[in-house]
């Protein structure tokens, strides 16, 4: 019990110590004007120690009010020929809290106006006392006061900055930790959208014909099957490299490089399998790319292919075409008929499409084309582009909903 009266003294101490503070400094003002002005009389005691006191009590509310009111009295006790020891050491506080607690930028000039008035009054009113060295105390005190008031109004506002800047850095690094974390979640949803979508698509077409071969025909099953089973094979594998992402520290990282352009062929291979014709054409010499551009083609053109083998009607054109700047993928496919029961897209695959292309600083442009085909159109930098990626109104991507993944 005795350590939580301590504690309880302890913050109480804390959340008064300013005028805690104030009261002590009053005392001993109060305590220096009896002891110098005593012998002056009651009265004018009285007055320099109702000044002294009050001043202090109010110098953080009012600094410069009772800078002046104490000014005023002791250039009433130099003027009288009887300057205030009292009052003259007071102005010294009030200096330091003027130059504190007020926002004054030059709180020198409070110094010097306050010094110099009592000094040239003394000078009038009695030269020789005051045109001695003794008289440079006053400056020193008064002056003295206002730097070091200004010192430390200086010391504070710098750590105050201080403090500003390191939570501003603070909750701009939680900030950018939360970007990243949002960037890299929708970088995994977008590559498992684009990897589950194309083989499960596969997959459940291959059923659809497994369940009518197998009902007519179960001798033809087999190919349809070994057709869903590698298909499945390749979507787990798929699945595992891009949640590799998330394995603990420590562990091997994957030497298996992120599929690109080059891997075209073996997609296209994948979907004759399951019956889906596809045309390739290659127009200009093939090129290295930058690693995002190239993961970028190869995804957008797994997503086109998906897309066309869902909902189109069973054919596909795919155009690539390099130059020296940029390479340019084109996908075309006929629009198949609507029929009861018919999936229809979330629209996530075109929307996919589209960021991937704006990160690699490219363009996407997806929608029905004439002679009822649907047509994506990319365009992706074959040069490292310099800069962060820029949206551009290029690459949103226009769909009538005949066509969405």
């Amino acid at each position: 019990m005795g350590t939580d009266i301590i504690e309880l003294g302890r913050d109480w101490v804390t959340r008064h110590r300013a005028r805690l503070s104030d009261l002590l400094l009053a005392g001993a003002a109060g305590a220096l004007a009896l002891q110098s002005e005593w012998q002056a009389g009651p009265g004018r005691t009285a007055a320099v120690l109702a000044v002294s006191v009050a001043a202090i009590l109010v110098r953080r509310r009012w600094p410069v009010p009772a800078l002046l009111a104490v000014t005023a009295a002791a250039l009433l006790t130099v003027v009288l020929e009887t300057p205030s020891g009292a009052l003259l050491l007071v102005l010294g506080a009030l200096m330091y809290s003027t130059a504190l607690h007020t926002s004054h930028r030059r709180p020198w000039l409070y110094a010097l106006s306050v010094s110099g008035i009592l000094f040239l009054a003394g000078l009038l009113v009695d030269f020789d006392h005051w045109w001695a060295a003794s008289s440079i105390g006053l400056f020193a005190w008064i002056c003295g006061g206002g730097a070091l008031g200004d010192a430390v109004r200086n010391r504070r506002a710098y750590i105050a900055e201080v403090t500003e800047r390191a939570l501003q850095a603070e909750r701009t690094r939680e900030d950018e930790a939360r970007r990243r974390v949002m960037d890299e979640r929708l970088r995994i949803a977008r590559e498992l959208h684009d990897v589950v979508a194309h083989h499960i698509a596969v997959i459940n077409v291959q059923a659809g014909a497994a369940g009518h071969v197998i009902a007519r025909h179960p001798e033809q099953a087999g190919p349809v099957l070994e057709v869903i089973r590698e298909a499945s094979d390749t979507v787990l594998r798929e699945i595992k490299s891009v949640i590799s992402v998330l394995r603990e520290p420590g562990e091997t990282d994957s030497t298996e490089p992120s599929p690109g352009l080059d891997r075209v062929p073996d997609l296209i291979r994948n979907f004759a399998a399951t019956g889906f014709r596809i045309e390739l054409r290659s127009d200009g010499e093939p090129r290295p790319l930058p690693a995002i551009a190239d993961l970028a083609a190869y995804r957008i053109v797994q997503e086109s292919l998906t897309n066309a083998h869902r909902y189109g009607r069973g054919a596909a054109e795919v155009t690539i075409a390099w130059t020296a700047r940029a390479v340019t993928i084109e996908v075309l496919n006929d629009i198949g008929a609507a029929r009861p029961g018919r999936p229809t897209g979330s629209g996530f695959g075109l929307l996919g499409m589209r960021e991937r292309a704006a990160a690699a600083h490219g363009t996407v442009v997806a929608g029905p084309a004439p002679g009822g085909r649907f047509r994506v159109h990319v365009t992706l930098p074959a040069t490292e582009p310099a800069g962060p990626p820029q949206h551009d109104a290029a690459a949103d991507i226009t769909a009538e909903g005949d066509q969405r993944s």
